[in-house]
């Protein structure tokens, strides 16, 4: 049988294998994108809840957090020595706040030639759901 010159010839169609091949690379490169976005979704989730308790744990930073060594104590409790809380609903979300505390023995930081300004470091570790370590440092011998 003789073709026309003007007839063109039909490219051949993708096989059923390179069909198959091309979705599984499709597959993995979605499967792949969707697992980087639940990881930095967790880790989102983590620095916010982080950054909140962070905020919160600043109520416990008193001139005299250094007494609660192994204590668990309450906002409402470290706060009303230094405020007045009149409204109820206030006291109460301050007394459902509470962590645990952690002072280890504090650090003298001499300088290393005997000239320059000593230092005493207190630790403060607070415990919750995510722990916390607040460093004061009180400088001393210019």
């Amino acid at each position: 049988m003789k073709t026309l010159p003007s007839m063109k010839t039909l490219r051949p169609a993708f096989t059923i294998i390179e069909i198959i091949i091309s979705v599984i690379i499709i597959s993995v490169s979605i499967i792949y994108v969707l697992k980087l976005h639940s990881q930095n979704h967790a880790q989102i989730v983590y620095i916010s809840e982080r950054n909140k308790l962070s905020l919160q744990d600043s109520l416990f930073l008193t001139d005299d957090v250094i007494k609660y060594h192994k204590d668990k104590k309450e906002a409402y409790e470290v706060l009303r020595k230094h405020f007045k809380v009149k409204e109820s609903k206030s006291r109460e979300l301050l007394k459902k706040n509470s962590r645990d505390f952690f002072i280890p023995e504090p650090l003298n930081l001499l300088p290393a030639e005997g000239y320059g300004p000593t230092a005493i470091v207190d630790e403060i570790k607070i415990k919750d759901k995510y722990s916390s370590s607040y460093f004061r440092f009180k400088i001393s011998n210019f």
